[in-house]
C-alpha cells in the first residue's frame, strides 16, 4: 500500500513541476516567474522529504532546509528589487 501512495505522490510531484516549470518559462512577469520558481522549490523540498519518509535517511532534512533558505533569499531579493525599480 506504501508503494502505490509513494507512487502517486511522485506523478503529482512531477506533473506540478513540469507546470511550475512552463509558468517560469511563460510568465509575463518577473513577479511570476519568481513565485513560480518558489513553487518549485517547495515541490523539489517535497520530494525530497517524500524520499526521506520512504528511505528513513534524515540527511534529506538538511537538503530541505538548503532549498528552504535558497528559497526565502531569492523571493526577499526579488521583492527589493522590484520595490527599487518602482520607487526610482
Amino acid at each position: 500500500m506504501m508503494t502505490i501512495v509513494a507512487w502517486v505522490c511522485g506523478v503529482l510531484l512531477s506533473l506540478a513541476g513540469a507546470a511550475a516549470v512552463v509558468r517560469i518559462v511563460k510568465g509575463p512577469s518577473l513577479l511570476d516567474r519568481m513565485l513560480a520558481s518558489d513553487v518549485l522549490l517547495i515541490i523539489i523540498a517535497s520530494a525530497l522529504l517524500l524520499r526521506a519518509a520512504l528511505t528513513g535517511d534524515l540527511i534529506d532534512l538538511v537538503f530541505v532546509l538548503i532549498v528552504a533558505v535558497v528559497g526565502f533569499l531569492g523571493a526577499v531579493t526579488v521583492a527589493r528589487t522590484v520595490a527599487a525599480r518602482e520607487q526610482g
